[in-house]
């Protein structure tokens, strides 16, 4: 009897011992009992569309369960982020990913961060503590998920990646460039034959390049019917690059939006009281300096001023994987105090200067998610730790705003920074940064709209706009757009919107680029003679063309030909017009030559014609959307279901935006980037939302939020948002702690 009571009793030990409520000491994992004290704290709650509404006690315990749930819907965006921001992509992807991974690593030290980290308010390292126990206790609850490379979260790890942003400062370092410098060592020429080149961050593969970017508009309450401020969500990144998610606690946190995955605040959203849209920004917030470098007794030296000083070196080891298991690359990596030798440049190295405020930034990223009114955010800003996007506001009180990126080093205007300047000069070192009261910002403009769509504020609010005189000329180096031009026409003396018709808007067909150019096209078609061979070749394509209203739709045999003329007529006439210092656009309008633009469509037609049977193709048989399974990469297949968009790419002046080209086996043209979270929100006595997101929430094909959005998505068919719990009612699919 006595042996039966100890078997039952050891059985039972063995029992408890593999039970996530085990003691810690039992279960031999010492973060247990924590991680098992804040997911008590915490309530997940997952509507219909499977968006979870996170509550905690406390704010920590908020970003605790926001890292679960994003966890939950797509561990493998979430870590892919953190492997790319801390430069280790290498250690998943192999040696083609090395200079990338060196490229951050130059910025991104783990022991600087875990330093800061320390340095950190006792509040912000809290947070940064929920973030690494939110995933590594969805990981410990999920023994079947196998990371890549992060098998264990450290809380200074979210200083790596701060702002959200699809493509950060750091890109702007050319890869190429990068290797030619740190592949062999580095030695001082005389010339460098080379060209300097400039590697822009697309982060679209198309032909044309994609436009990058985001709508965001926000409206008066003198311009609505209910007299209420309204603002348009609307970032163009690649496709399911964001969750969306609720994040509220007991301690005044309650903001909802698009959140980066991994990343513990709402980047492009509202709270009740306040409302922010985040746009890419046209300012010059990154410098590179020409540096003149010697060599002596072994030591590298650059001129400044009147001085030699030693520049600073550093080894950095990159990991990569190989088919025998890990292997390690070792650099040699030099600085400057202006910051990283990037490459060389005709006998000069070139280092690069750039915002490096991972505290400021993550703090900024995150308290403005709690702010209360116009006064409240704009303080912010103060923090000058938002270096590449403008924003637009909107809140209660109906105030409306424009505020630009708000880290801009203070220069002398004597140098063109354009360009790499000469770094030995002691006048060309940034001066501090401009105050938040010299930065482009306007407040309730008497025109009662503002917008921006990633080109220049000179025009952001109609007759009440911002004037580029009253600034420094690197405040803001973009220009006018076919998408800016068209944010105008819609928003323009209307006084009547509503929620509804702020989405009519967002979604409005027009496509301005081709508002000249299909003129200018068809006088090439009328003036042609009749011995020329394409003029009656081209006779019924001319005929549709001539009465397009110069609006997408999927039924649109014309948004075809336009399309495809675009292309190519872009294709080969862009050079020209850089030579000429013109746009594409005035270009094709004013100097192509008229058998050019008849030569294209041609060339338009016969490709419509050898893809999909005839020119005569509806757009919509042409432009789709297909989610096929979770690869971050997607595959696509013709053979496969997907659904047709009828809005375009931005590059043609679309504010709805389709990214879209063939694949290699495919003739249909496939979406991989533009809309990606919308959402439209009126402000009052209550906050009233609607929103969608491209495909669905979810990551796994096995869900049925993986894809139940696409329709909506397709045809800006938004969906309400539930922000109040009475919202909720009736819409709830599960409600849970972390890890039950």
């Amino acid at each position: 009897m006595n042996n039966r009571r100890c078997l039952k009793n050891l059985a039972f030990l063995l029992i408890f011992a593999s039970s996530p409520f085990a003691s810690p000491q039992v279960a031999g994992n010492p973060d247990l009992a924590r991680w098992e004290k804040e997911a008590a704290n915490v309530t997940i709650t997952r509507d219909d569309w499977g968006i979870a509404h996170i509550h905690g006690k406390t704010d920590a315990d908020a970003v605790f369960g926001v890292e679960y749930a994003q966890a939950e819907d797509d561990f493998n965006r979430v870590e892919t982020n953190y492997i790319n921001a801390m430069g280790r992509l290498a250690e998943a992807e192999g040696e083609s990913r090395i200079y990338l991974d060196l490229r951050m690593k130059l910025f991104i030290d783990p022991t600087d961060m875990k330093s800061q980290y320390a340095a950190s308010p006792a509040w912000l390292r809290a947070l940064m503590d929920s973030f690494a126990d939110g995933l590594n206790y969805y990981l410990y609850k999920h023994p079947e998920v196998k990371p890549r490379v992060i098998q264990h979260f450290e809380p200074w790890m979210a200083l790596s990646f701060t702002e959200g942003s699809i493509g950060g400062d750091i890109e702007r370092v050319n890869l190429k460039d990068l290797e030619a410098f740190y592949s062999k060592v580095p030695v001082i020429q005389a010339t460098n034959s080379a060209p300097a080149t400039n590697e822009v961050a697309y982060i679209y593969n198309s032909d044309p390049e994609e436009p990058t970017g985001s709508n965001g508009m926000a409206i008066a309450p003198s311009n609505t019917i209910n007299h209420r401020a309204l603002l348009l969500i609307n970032p163009h990144t690649s496709f399911f690059f964001r969750s969306e998610l609720q994040m509220a606690s007991d301690e005044g946190l309650d903001a909802y939006g698009a959140v980066t995955w991994g990343q513990f605040f709402i980047y492009q959203g509202f709270n009740e009281h306040t409302g922010w849209m985040h746009t890419s920004s046209g300012v010059d917030a990154v410098d590179e300096f020409l540096e003149t470098v010697s060599k002596k007794d072994n030591t590298f030296l650059y001129k400044y001023g009147t001085e030699e000083r030693a520049l600073r070196s550093k080894q950095i080891s990159v990991p990569y994987k190989t088919e025998t298991g890990m292997a390690e690359k070792k650099f040699t990596v030099y600085f400057t105090h202006h910051g990283p030798v990037i490459r060389q440049q005709n006998g000069k190295w070139v280092s690069i200067a750039l915002m490096q405020k991972p505290i400021e930034a993550l703090t900024q990223s995150y308290v403005r998610t709690k702010t209360k009114d116009y006064k409240s955010f704009r303080q912010t800003l103060e923090l000058k730790a938002n270096s590449s996007n403008n924003t637009i506001f909107a809140d209660t009180d109906g105030d409306i705003a424009y505020f630009h990126g708000n880290f801009i080093p203070r220069r002398d205007t004597s140098f063109d920074f354009t360009k790499p300047v000469d770094g030995s000069n002691p006048a060309t070192d940034w001066k501090g940064l401009l105050n938040v009261d010299e930065l482009p910002q306007l407040h309730n403009p008497k025109s009662g709209w503002l917008y921006n769509s990633n080109n220049s504020p000179w025009s952001g609010a109609g007759v009440s706009s911002l004037h580029k005189q009253d600034f420094p000329a690197y405040v803001e180096s973009g220009t006018e757009s076919a998408r800016g031009l068209h944010a105008v026409r819609v928003l323009e003396n209307k006084k009547d919107f509503t929620l509804d018709s702020l989405i009519s808007a967002a979604y409005d067909s027009y496509l301005p680029w081709f508002e000249k150019t299909i003129p200018a096209l068809i006088k090439a078609w009328d003036d042609a003679p009749s011995s020329n061979p394409l003029a009656g070749k081209l006779t019924n394509q001319i005929a549709r063309l001539r009465k397009w209203d110069y609006r997408w739709g999927v039924d649109s045999v014309p948004t075809s030909l336009a399309v495809f003329w675009g292309e190519d007529i872009r294709r080969h006439t862009s050079e020209e017009a850089r030579k000429t210092g013109i746009s594409v656009e005035e270009y094709i309008v004013t100097k192509a030559p008229p058998q050019q633009l008849l030569e294209s469509l041609d060339a338009a037609s016969i490709r419509l014609t050898g893809d999909f049977g005839t020119w005569d193709t509806h757009w919509g048989n042409i432009n789709r959307f297909q989610r096929i399974n979770g690869d971050i990469v997607q595959p696509f297949n013709d053979a496969a279901p997907s659904i047709p968009v009828g809005f375009t790419s931005s590059l043609w002046g679309s504010l709805a935006s389709f990214g879209a080209r063939p694949y290699p086996n495919t003739k249909k043209w496939y979406g991989t980037s533009g809309n990606s979270f919308v959402a439209v929100v009126e402000f009052g006595d209550k906050v009233h939302a609607k929103a969608v997101t491209a495909g669905g929430e979810s990551g796994h094909p096995s869900s049925p939020n993986f894809d139940d959005e696409a329709e909506r998505y397709s045809t800006g068919n938004l969906r309400e948002v539930y922000f109040y719990p009475s919202d909720l009612k009736g819409h709830i699919k599960r409600e849970y702690h972390p890890g039950t």
